[in-house]
């Protein structure tokens, strides 16, 4: 799962994705979000390198203050993706999963954004376990990324990103993945059309 490769991700038919049209079929659609305004994009993934070429893409359109939640069962490809966004952003070390640490910060080395990883895995309570983690501080000027952070990280930001990443489950060594991607609140507004 680490070798980047430049294949697009693709839509159930197998063309390459653009980031247009309705969920479920690779496109995208627009409804109500608890929180405002939330624009979903549906993608299908085939393979650990479109995943991490996928994160490059999407690194394209973060800036500081972005929050990224990852969301998706273990080996999903949450690290993968984060590879990914940490090469588009120009990210100083290897990302690998923070699970034993929780949090790696990736200074740039493009004078863009710092990456902040972080893995909330283990992190049973809400927003106060994290205290100590201080997101908040790094989020204006960072894009933070939290796999595993459902529920104990909303708080840190009204517009956030939520990356869903569904697979097989069971004795299976199908390297499909669906990928939807929620864009809540008004920064995401543009979301099809910065993926594009």
């Amino acid at each position: 799962m680490e070798a980047p490769h430049s294949s697009p991700a693709v839509d159930s038919t197998g063309t390459p994705v653009t980031g247009t049209g309705t969920p479920g079929t690779g496109t995208s659609g627009t409804g109500a979000s608890g929180t405002g305004t939330a624009v979903t994009v549906t993608l299908t993934v085939e393979s650990p390198e479109q995943m991490q070429d996928l994160g490059r893409r999407l690194a394209r359109v973060l800036a500081p203050g972005d929050l990224v939640m990852l969301t998706g069962e273990l080996g999903a490809g949450k690290t993968t993706l984060t590879r990914g966004l940490g090469e588009g952003l120009g990210v100083r070390g290897a990302v690998t999963s923070p699970t034993f640490v929780i949090a790696r910060v990736h200074p740039s080395l493009v004078q863009g954004p710092a990456l902040v990883h972080v893995d909330a895995y283990r992190l049973g309570g809400g927003l106060d376990e994290m205290e100590d983690l201080d997101l908040d501080v790094s989020l204006p000027e960072s894009v933070v990324v939290v796999e595993w952070g459902d529920g104990k990280v909303e708080e840190l930001s009204e517009d956030r990103l939520r990356v869903l990443i569904d697979r097989a489950t069971g004795d299976t060594d199908d390297e499909r993945r669906e990928v939807t991607l929620m864009g809540i609140g008004p920064r995401w507004a543009g979301l099809r059309d910065e993926l594009a």
